[in-house]
């Protein structure tokens, strides 16, 4: 797969005005601030293709680009305290409207903050992914701000929280760095081959 081969395809508000999945979808979740943006330019070799926000909760709309005949999904991110009601209900629709549709469904990457143990939040889109049946993987970020020692530690920690089903892949990211970019990168290629 080239991941040099991206562009920006279209941003959805609701989930009905999605349009019928005809590609391999490779979705991204995560918290408002858990660098979503960043680790997804980072994939694709891009500075600004996915818009990074100083504010949290900026992404509002479920956000599709074409990586090389590939969808990657970003999906709003989840639990930005400074939202209104009437949003947080708008980006929950948003997210299980997306689940809940017929799409070919390749990977869903749940992004975690590896800096700290998963809030129950981030348990609970891993909760739902178990339950749902969905092929999903762990990408920890800003692992540049730990040691070696301190990321092998939280590795096991946040693995063990999350109680994962064995087998289950975990990459420590930075994209500052680009720790794991690469790792992260063959792995999504492996589930795209196999949708």
């Amino acid at each position: 797969m080239n991941f040099h081969n991206a562009s920006f395809k279209a941003a959805y508000g609701t989930s009905e005005q999605l349009p019928a999945s005809t590609l391999p979808e490779v979705s991204f979740a995560g918290r408002s601030n858990v660098g979503k943006s960043s680790l997804l330019n980072k994939l694709m070799y891009r500075k600004g293709l996915a818009k990074v926000s100083s504010t949290p909760g900026k992404t509002a709309t479920i956000n599709f680009y074409d990586v090389d005949g590939v969808d990657f999904v970003d999906l709003p991110g989840y639990g930005y305290a400074k939202v209104s009601k009437a949003e947080k209900g708008r980006w929950s629709e948003l997210i299980e409207g997306y689940f809940n549709q017929e799409r070919i469904f390749a990977l869903v990457v749940s992004l975690i903050d590896i800096r700290h143990d998963p809030s129950a939040l981030d348990k609970h889109m891993v909760e739902f992914l178990k339950a749902s049946g969905l092929p999903f993987a762990i990408a920890l970020t800003k692992a540049d701000k730990l040691s070696k020692q301190q990321q092998a530690k939280q590795r096991a920690s946040i693995r063990k929280a999350l109680d994962l089903p064995k087998g289950t892949p975990m990459v420590v990211t930075s994209s500052e760095s680009g720790t794991g970019i690469d790792e992260l990168r063959t792995l999504i290629s492996r589930y795209v081959d196999e949708a």
